[in-house]
C-alpha cells in the first residue's frame, strides 16, 4: 500500500511538473543555506536570521489571530526564492484567490486536500481516519525529498482528534527531516511538537512585527517576541 501511494504521489509530482524535486537537492541552490527567510524583514530579525532547516518548527494561534496571513507570507517568500513547496491541507481550507493576491507562485505548490472536519458529530472515527491519512500524506511528501517548505496546516482540526495522534508521529517528522534542506511547518491552534532546535512562532504575539513595527531591530528570538526558539544560534 505504501509502494502504491508513493507511486501515486510521484505521478501527481510529475503532472504539476514537479518532478525534479525527487531528484534535485534544494541545498544546490544556497549550499551554505541555513535558515530560511520569511519574507518580512521585522519577523527575520526576531528570529535571528529565519526558519532553521532541517528541523520541525510550529505556526500557533486561534482562528482570527494572523496565522494564516503570516502561513501565506511563509509559503510565498519559499516560491519567491524559486523554491517548491508543499501544503497538506488537513481540513481543505485554502483560498487558491488569497494565496494568489499573497504573492504565492501556484506553478511551485504542491497542494494536498484533506477530509478532516472542524466539527465532525457522530463521524469522530471518520475524522480520525482523514488525519491520520493527512500525516501519511505529510511523510510521503517529507520521503520525496527537496522540497524547501512543507507545511501541515490543522489549523481548525478538534483538539482531541490531534491528541488520539501517536506521539511517535512527531518523532517520526522530526528523524525524517534532520539533516535536510527543508524546513518542516506544523500549523494548529496550539502547540503540536517542534525540533529541539525548531521554533514555535506564536502568531497573535507576533502582529505588532508583521505590521512593521521593531523591524531591522534585531531583537533576539523570546516570549515577548511571539517566539520560542530551541538551541541558540
Amino acid at each position: 500500500m505504501a509502494s502504491l501511494a508513493r507511486a501515486d504521489l510521484e505521478a501527481l509530482l510529475h503532472t504539476k511538473k514537479l518532478g525534479r524535486t525527487l531528484t534535485r537537492d534544494v541545498s544546490s541552490l544556497r549550499p551554505d543555506l541555513e535558515l530560511a527567510s520569511t519574507g518580512h524583514a521585522g519577523l527575520d530579525a526576531r528570529l535571528q536570521g529565519g526558519i532553521p532547516r532541517g528541523h520541525v518548527s510550529e505556526l500557533v494561534g486561534p482562528r482570527s489571530s494572523g496565522r494564516t496571513t503570516l502561513l501565506l507570507g511563509l509559503l510565498a517568500a519559499a516560491t519567491a526564492r524559486g523554491e517548491l513547496v508543499a501544503l497538506v491541507d488537513a481540513l481543505d481550507m485554502l483560498d487558491v484567490e488569497s494565496a494568489a493576491d499573497a504573492g504565492i507562485d501556484l506553478d511551485r505548490l504542491l497542494w494536498i486536500r484533506g477530509h478532516v472536519v472542524a466539527n465532525p458529530g457522530l463521524c469522530r472515527d471518520l475524522n480520525q481516519r482523514a488525519l491520520v491519512q493527512a500525516v501519511r500524506a505529510l511523510t510521503l511528501v517529507l520521503e520525496a525529498g527537496n522540497f524547501g517548505l512543507v507545511v501541515f496546516d490543522v489549523g481548525e482540526a478538534p483538539a482531541d482528534a490531534i491528541r488520539r495522534l501517536p506521539f511517535t508521529t512527531w518523532l517520526r517528522l522530526h528523524r525524517m527531516v534532520e539533516g535536510r534542506q527543508t524546513v518542516c511547518l506544523l500549523v494548529g491552534s496550539d502547540r503540536l511538537s517542534r525540533s529541539p532546535a525548531g521554533l514555535t512562532l506564536h502568531a497573535p504575539s507576533l502582529r505588532q512585527t508583521l505590521r512593521g513595527s521593531g523591524a531591522g531591530h534585531g531583537t533576539p528570538a523570546n516570549d515577548r517576541a511571539g517566539v520560542w526558539g530551541g538551541a541558540p544560534r
